[in-house]
């Protein structure tokens, strides 16, 4: 809700990011960048280790990525579970992409696909009683951890 009520930043949140120079990815919350799309942290993460993959260019809609793209984004993926795997070692993940304002999307100009490590029990009454999420750990924490393991296994 903090992200769906602030005012927004002019432009694309995700090319904005992107577009910043290397030096700012901690700032940024972008792990790790490859030619057609790059892996960030979720500001507003559902757990922690929730991650974005994002491709590069600049498209709202999943019909509209070319083959290269597709199969680029799916290797982030798969390099995003790994690396949560081995430093978190949840039970699960939720992964999915919200297509529109209607279907769930927050920024809805730019897709991206969600990776949410799961764990068992891991929902609890705050989420019911306060529509309130905790995650036990700071973001920049996170994101040192999260750097450090992505380090060196860049496709």
């Amino acid at each position: 809700m903090t992200y769906i009520n602030s005012e927004k930043e002019e432009g694309c949140v995700f090319c904005n990011r992107l577009q910043s120079p290397k030096e700012r990815d901690r700032e940024n919350l972008i792990l790790v960048r490859q030619k057609l799309g790059f892996i960030m942290m979720n500001k507003y993460p559902y757990n922690s280790g929730h991650l974005l993959i994002i491709p590069n260019r600049h498209i709202p809609d999943l019909r509209d990525l070319r083959e290269e793209e597709l199969l680029g984004l799916q290797k982030l993926m798969t390099l995003s579970i790994d690396v949560l795997e081995n430093l978190y070692h949840p039970d699960g993940f939720n992964i999915g992409m919200n297509l529109g304002k209607a279907a769930g999307a927050g920024i809805e100009e730019h897709l991206h696909y969600h990776v949410v490590p799961r764990w068992n029990g891991d929902t609890n009454f705050m989420s019911i009683l306060a529509d309130v999420r905790v995650v036990p750990q700071h973001l920049q924490t996170t994101y040192d951890q999260l750097k450090a393991a992505f380090s060196g296994r860049e496709m």
